[in-house]
Formats: structure tokens, sequence, C-alpha cells
């Protein structure tokens, strides 16, 4: 359990984010990371106390923080809302609370066939890899088979042959793993293959790299999205303002201006972002960058994931006094995702007595 401390505001001034030093290429990036609790302690002078429980948990779900990332979290703050979504803790390996599964949503028995998880009526996601950036504590897919679920060129004409085959899909979702740490030659052949495909007018990707790695929206892959015949919605999923950094609101802005359509999910956790000023600033810093907050999801019941579990009626509070701190367009819809369910569950509104 990490030790409470006194809560601390962060804030990041943008304007002294950027370095003189050599800038590394996405690739770069996504190959210098911190793989192992005790180097993440070390990286971000963190107590050794942590140590036990860090490694005990990365060995049921391995531990992977880009310095990118890690360079935005505050040094020795045990508290920091982006350190505690990387960290591993002793409490992912209690029993889980009742309702709490290796497969939250479902995905595997609507795992249509390999790469193909086919949920919703008018639309299909494809696992384009397994591959993450940044393995998030919280994250539903966990304990996801992708061995499974490897796809080549062959198996992605087999998934692609199957959407043609359901004249009700007109979207296609690109998740993952994180579908940008694929190279681009590999995702511009499976786009081509969706463009392919007249019965599809949008598709939709997935994808915390343009957050953890922002290097990633490079020049040539948005005008590859941009020049596509599809409408091009890019997803992006943070989760607290200090993510949010120059870097992260150039490459954004960018995409934005090539004509990108850009949202952000985020995820309700408990210590991270479950203060009022926490969601307001998220928004806010949203906005700034050309981001419509998307979804406000609760929490999926995977097994590792329940102590940053809220309660419901702390969650409908929480959103109601959004709704009276923000404009409309920049309060997410709080949902969650079941299992049995085909879309998403709104959340009902809290009930205010007169």
């Amino acid at each position: 359990m990490i030790p409470q401390q006194p809560a601390r505001v962060h804030t990041i001034d943008v304007t002294e984010c950027a370095s003189d030093a050599p800038e590394l290429t996405w690739q770069q990036q996504l190959a210098d990371i911190i793989r192992t609790p005790e180097d993440l302690l070390s990286y971000l002078q963190l107590p050794s106390s942590l140590l036990n429980d860090a490694q005990r948990a990365a060995d049921s779900f391995a531990l992977r923080v880009p310095k990118a990332f890690a360079n935005r979290i505050v040094k020795g703050d045990v508290n920091d809302p982006l350190l505690r979504q990387v960290l591993p803790l002793g409490e992912e390996l209690a029993p889980p609370p009742v309702g709490y599964s290796l497969d939250p949503l479902g995905e595997v028995s609507a795992n249509a066939q390999p790469g193909v998880v086919h949920k919703y009526r008018s639309r299909v996601l494809l696992i384009v890899n397994s591959a993450c950036a940044v393995h998030c504590r919280y994250c539903f897919r966990r304990h996801f088979p992708y061995s499974d679920n490897q796809l080549g060129l062959q198996q992605w004409q087999e998934s692609l042959a199957y959407v043609k085959q359901q004249p009700e899909v007109n979207e296609v979702i690109l998740s993952g793993g994180d579908p940008l740490s694929s190279n681009d030659s590999r995702l511009f052949k499976l786009l081509e293959m969706i463009e392919a495909l007249p019965q599809i007018t949008r598709v939709r990707i997935h994808s915390r790299l343009p957050v953890v790695i922002p290097a990633r929206l490079t020049n040539a892959l948005i005008a590859r999205l941009a020049q596509s015949r599809l409408k091009v919605v890019l997803v992006i999923h943070a989760n607290h303002q200090q993510e949010l950094d120059k870097e992260v609101a150039n490459a954004l802005l960018k995409a934005r201006q090539a004509g990108l359509h850009l949202l952000n999910q985020a995820v309700l956790l408990k210590g991270v972002n479950d203060k009022l000023s926490d969601q307001i600033a998220l928004s806010e810093r949203l906005f700034e960058m050309g981001v419509l907050p998307y979804y406000l999801h609760l929490l999926d019941p995977v097994v590792g994931a329940h102590h940053f579990d809220i309660p419901l009626q702390q969650a409908q509070q929480l959103h109601h006094d959004m709704q009276l701190a923000l404009p409309g367009f920049l309060v997410p819809k709080l949902v969650r995702e079941l299992a049995s369910q085909g879309s998403k569950t709104p959340i009902p509104p809290l009930v205010v007595p007169n």
C-alpha cells in the first residue's frame, strides 16, 4: 500500500517542458522504458519500502513505463496521480470483490474470430496488436488472450472478410494493445484494406500513445490519416491534466489542424482524478488542445484493479458537480460498460432533493 502523505497540487508550466537535448524518434522513446519496480523507484526517488509489493504485483502484470511518461511524474511524491496509474501495488494481489473477473467486458465471448471483437451492432473492433507503450494498472485487458489474437496479413484479410459480411457495420475501431505502436507500413496497409470496404464510413483509433509518447503523431502519420476517404476519429486516453504537457499539446493541435476528430476518454480512478478540481482541469486543458471530453468510465471490474474503484454515489455526485462547473460540451458522459449490453450504459444522474 502506498503510504499516505498530505495532498499536493501539481501544475506543469508547459512553456518549460522543451529540452535542448536531441529529440528522440517515437520508436526510440518506445524502447526507452522502465521495466522493473526497482528501476522505477530509483528513477523517481521513491522509498524502497514500496519495492517488495511492487515486485510481487509486477510478476502478475508486468511493469512498463516509458521515460517520456515517467518524466512527467513528480519525483519523490508517492501520491502523484501519474505514478498511481503505473506503480504496481500489493493491493492488486488481494482477493477481488464479488463481480470482478478476468474478462469484465465479455470480450472473449464476443471474439468473433481472431483479432475481431464484435459487441456492438454497427461497429467492430480490431485487435491490431498486443503491445502498449505503458501498462496502466487498471487496464481491463490485462488478462486478455492476446496470444490467440496475433494477426498477420492473411489474418487481417480474414478479419475484414468477416466485416464485409456484416452489412450493418459501418465503422471499424482500431484497438489493441495500442494500434499506434505498430509502425507506419503495417498501419497504412491495414488502413488501405479497411478503405477498400465500401460499407465503412469511419475508422476510429483508440490510442494512449499520443499522450504517453506524443512524438508518435508524426507528420507522415497525420498526413495519411487526413488523406483517407474515411472520417478518422482519434480517441486518446488521458486521465489527468498533468499528462498533457507542451509536447502532447503541440502534437494534438497539429492533428486537429489536419482535420482529424479528437476525443478523450478517461477512467474515474481513486486517488488519481476523483476530485472536482481534477476533472475541471482535465476538461479545460483538453479543450485548449482541440480535444473534446467523450467518456468518463467507471472502473471496469477486472481482477487486480479493485483498489481504484470509488462508490457509485460518489461518482454521480462528482459528475453532477462537473455539470454545474463546466459548459455542457466539456462534460464527458459518465458511463460503464457491461458485458451483456449492446452499447455503453449511461450512469443515471444524481437525484438532488428540492
